[in-house]
């Protein structure tokens, strides 16, 4: 356990070493902009690729490397209001300062940021590269990004943690560690209304077994919460806060990890079964039913809409009969439909279940449905099969007007997998993971979103090294937005976890239907019908 904590020591505290001696080494100093040069007809080469695109007001820092061979190298950032940061550097690395670069967006937000790069030859003259332009919107980002940080390989989970990024710096900070309860997995985290004062993770049994629990964190306090029942095929997996905040859909999914032979991502999994329900907070009991829960269907992703009146969600036929064989049977043919339920909190009742986008439309596998805060545009994914698109090469994003019903392939897709993505409680920005880099480390990006539902191009998420994502070897897991740091300090959820004390769900379930053939009335009912949660 204490070689875990001293990883992720390592982790904070060296990276906090780096950023000071970085700007050092790269022999980054205030500079004069050269008085001569020759133009030349291309903008530099820059890594990462922080060009052309639209950019948070409160974003930090976007350091950079200019991949042109010289010998020495002079930027200036400039815009129409403030004065310039012009920075000279041996190596072609430039860190920012913050102060200045601050500045500079706090002046500027609905304008453009220019970024002239210099690079100078071995004779001492001068070539100046076409602008660099960038847009600084004038809506933020919410400030902070929590994710899971794993290992490549992800059925090893020696380390993994919950972290969260301060997106306006660069202070990162574990919300949860592994190591704290003997190596046990974690995945899946939520909150509500993208607000850190309700949270949900689910965990999962390390070197001790402290079960399989869905943790909640509500306004500072702790509960393990026991949501697994006697119709459930496995604990819970994937969640979705109801907007007011008095509900917690999730699905209960057998999942399997199988592996390919050879081809571009030769990890795989599925669901070997899977089913839905709603966590009722203020009286710790699990209702559900027959429409969201059927046994010849696998249902998983749920999202709620906006206004609380629908549940989204994921379904697709079962088409195999042996439900613990990995991989089982016609694995590459299940495609999933996207759903929706209607749902009256008030009245504790259940609408019908409908279609929105068939996969036998689309010919592909939807899943990962999130609405905008609006309410007008889905966020989805789709690839060629399956309930996984991390790792399918063919994962695509997707976006819905639910008014018409029209949607498209967004032309931020690269030729690896795009997914995992959330919305900022602004609407404005989707952050997704993309393995576009390598094909095999998912990176979080940033996009900005207009008011037209256009997605413009995004970039990774900045780190105070320009060198950062050459040698950072894990991979960034279900990046979701929040507006403040989460409360709570992670030995604190960890006593939780390793305590004997639940709080027990009951099952109250209506309409449900058995574990073989029944038949589904909510499924094709148009009649609301009525749970009755006991506490």
């Amino acid at each position: 356990m204490r070689a875990h904590r001293t990883w992720w020591l390592v982790i904070l505290l060296g990276g906090a070493a780096l950023a000071a001696g970085l700007a050092a080494r790269a022999g980054l100093a205030p500079a004069e902009v050269p008085a001569h040069f020759t133009e030349v007809g291309r903008p530099a080469h820059i890594s990462p690729d922080y060009s052309g695109t639209v950019i948070p007001p409160n974003i930090a820092p976007l350091d950079f490397r200019v991949d042109e061979p010289g010998a020495g190298y002079v930027v200036s950032l400039r815009s129409a209001q403030g004065p310039a940061a012009n920075l000279a550097s041996r190596t072609g690395r430039f860190v920012i300062p913050m102060t200045a670069w601050k500045r500079l967006l706090a002046l500027n937000a609905g304008a453009e940021l220019v970024t002239d790069v210099y690079v100078r030859r071995r004779d001492g003259s001068w070539d100046r590269f076409q602008p660099v332009s960038n847009a600084v919107a004038r809506e933020p980002i919410d400030p902070y990004l929590v994710y899971r940080l794993l290992n490549s390989v992800d059925n090893l989970y020696v380390t993994m943690g919950i972290c969260q990024r301060n997106l306006e710096g660069y202070d990162e900070s574990v919300i949860l560690d592994n190591a704290s309860f003997d190596g046990g997995c974690m995945n899946c985290h939520t909150f509500l209304n993208n607000s850190p004062d309700k949270m949900l993770i689910q965990v999962r049994r390390g070197r001790v077994d402290y079960g399989r629990a869905m943790v909640l964190v509500d306004h500072g306090v702790v509960h393990k919460v026991d949501a697994q029942t006697p119709a459930s095929p496995s604990a819970p997996t994937y969640m979705s806060w109801h907007p007011s905040g008095r509900l917690a859909a999730f699905s209960m999914n057998k999942v399997r990890q199988f592996f390919h032979t050879a081809r571009a991502e030769v990890r795989d999994v599925c669901d070997l079964d899977s089913d839905m329900a709603v966590y009722l907070a203020d009286s710790a009991a699990v209702v559900t039913t027959a429409a969201i829960s059927r046994p010849d269907r696998l249902e998983t992703y749920p999202t709620w809409s906006p206004d609380g009146l629908y549940l989204y969600y994921c379904s697709a036929p079962v088409p195999w009969a042996d439900r613990d064989k990995a991989p089982p049977e016609h694995y590459d043919q299940v495609r999933y439909d996207l759903m929706r339920i209607r749902v009256d909190a008030d009245a504790r009742a259940w609408g019908h279940a409908e279609t929105v986008l068939s996969a036998r439309e689309t010919g592909k596998s939807i899943t990962l449905p999130r609405i905008s805060p609006d309410g007008r545009w889905l966020l989805f994914c789709m690839s060629d099969y399956g309930c996984f698109p991390i790792h399918q090469v063919s994962a695509d994003l997707y976006m819905m007007d639910l008014g018409t019903r029209q949607y498209r392939r967004l032309a931020i897709n690269s030729n690896r997998q795009d997914t995992w993505h959330c919305w900022s409680s602004n609407g404005r920005w989707i952050v997704f993971s993309s393995k576009r880099a390598d094909g095999l480390l998912a990176r979080p990006y940033i996009a900005y979103v207009d008011e037209t539902g256009e997605v413009h191009k995004p970039f990774v998420l900045p780190q105070r090294d320009p060198d950062f994502y050459d040698g950072f070897l894990k991979t960034y897991n279900l990046p979701e937005l929040i507006q403040r740091p989460v409360p709570v300090r992670g030995e604190q959820i960890a006593r939780v976890i390793r305590s004997p004390v639940w709080v027990k769900s009951e099952l109250a379930v209506t309409s449900a239907s058995p574990r073989v053939g029944a038949p589904s009335p909510a499924a094709s009912s148009g009649v609301d019908q009525p749970w009755h949660a006991r506490p």
